[in-house]
This record gives structure tokens, C-alpha cells and sequence, in this order.
């Protein structure tokens, strides 16, 4: 049976801005419907005073379920709270940039890539608001890909259709092929 055809809505303006920082020629290019907005806290800092690398990965982590929230309309399943099926992350690449300080505003934003069989990505740019701490900056870009996985049965799951749907209709463009 052949799915029937997606109507994908515009994007509301506002959705579609970007932080704006100085240009930067390693920046990610076009909108982020998902904005989180993070405080740079003293327990992020290392011996050099700056955000430790890992703590990253927990920025975009965050980020990365506000926006399955917001984008699908259904909390982030737990398997611990009896879900039989959620997202791992199966790959995450951090570029860095340049240092985040204690004190700082973080914002990370987030968009979906490419949706395949079982998997999908998501696309974080992460940006330093100007402050007393600094200047307005690219801060790291990252890449993630996450996989529907049925813990039951121990294997991927394919993403269904609805599911892609509401992807694409958040983002406002295709995602799958």
C-alpha cells in the first residue's frame, strides 16, 4: 500500500531564526526550529576553567530530548518507567570551537537530518551569548544518530511512518528520501 503524500506546513518565522554570532566559516549553515538555552555552571568546569568537553555531550543530550518532545508531542520513553522502545544513540561527534567559561549562556540548537530505515540524526549548534565573559561566538557544532531500538526483542525498530511524519512536519521539509 503506498503512503499517502505529506503535507508539509511553512515554518513559522520564528522558528526558523538562528542565534546570530560573528561569521565563521566552520558555522552550520540554515534555521533550527529548537532552542535550549543553557547556563555554563561551575561544576561544568575543568582545571582550565573552561566547560569540559564531556559536559557537551550532556548539553546536547538535553537538547536533544526537548526537541523529540516538542517535535513528536510525546515525552521521552524510559524504559525504566516500563517503555518497551526508545531512542539510543548510536554515534555523537562534537566539533569544538572555542572555549565556554563558568557564568556563560549557552544556546544550543537543534534539527533533524536525514531520517533512514531505523535511524535518524540531529544536527546541534551550539553558540556563546556576548557577556562580561566574552564575545558572541561559535562555540562547537555536533552529530548525532539515534536509533529506535525495541529493548524487548533487543534490535532497531523501523521508524513508522506517522513518526517521520511529525519529524518533517516540525522541521516544515522532508527528511526521508
Amino acid at each position: 500500500m503506498e503512503p499517502e503524500p505529506v503535507s508539509i506546513p511553512e515554518p513559522h518565522p520564528d522558528d526558523a531564526a538562528r542565534v546570530e554570532v560573528p561569521p565563521d566559516p566552520r558555522d552550520l549553515a540554515g534555521p533550527f526550529p529548537k532552542r535550549m538555552v543553557i547556563d555554563v555552571r561551575f561544576g561544568d568546569t575543568d582545571a582550565m576553567g573552561h566547560a569540559n568537553n564531556s559536559r557537551f555531550l550532556t548539553y546536547c543530550e538535553s537538547a536533544r530530548i526537548a526537541y523529540w518532545e516538542e517535535a513528536t508531542g510525546e515525552p521521552f520513553a524510559l524504559v525504566t518507567h516500563g517503555a518497551e522502545e526508545s531512542l539510543i544513540l548510536a554515534e555523537a561527534r562534537v566539533t569544538f570551537r572555542s572555549p565556554a567559561m563558568f557564568g556563560e549562556v549557552l544556546t544550543v540548537e537543534t534539527r533533524a537530518g536525514r531520517i533512514g530505515r531505523t535511524s535518524f540524526s540531529l544536527q546541534h549548534r551550539i553558540t556563546a551569548s556576548a557577556s562580561d565573559r566574552g564575545p558572541a561566538r561559535l562555540v562547537a557544532t555536533a552529530d548525532d544518530v539515534l536509533v529506535l531500538y525495541d529493548y524487548a526483542n533487543a534490535r532497531p525498530r523501523v521508524i513508522p511512518d506517522d513518526l517521520v511524519w511529525r519529524l518533517e512536519a516540525y522541521e516544515g521539509r522532508r527528511l526521508r528520501g
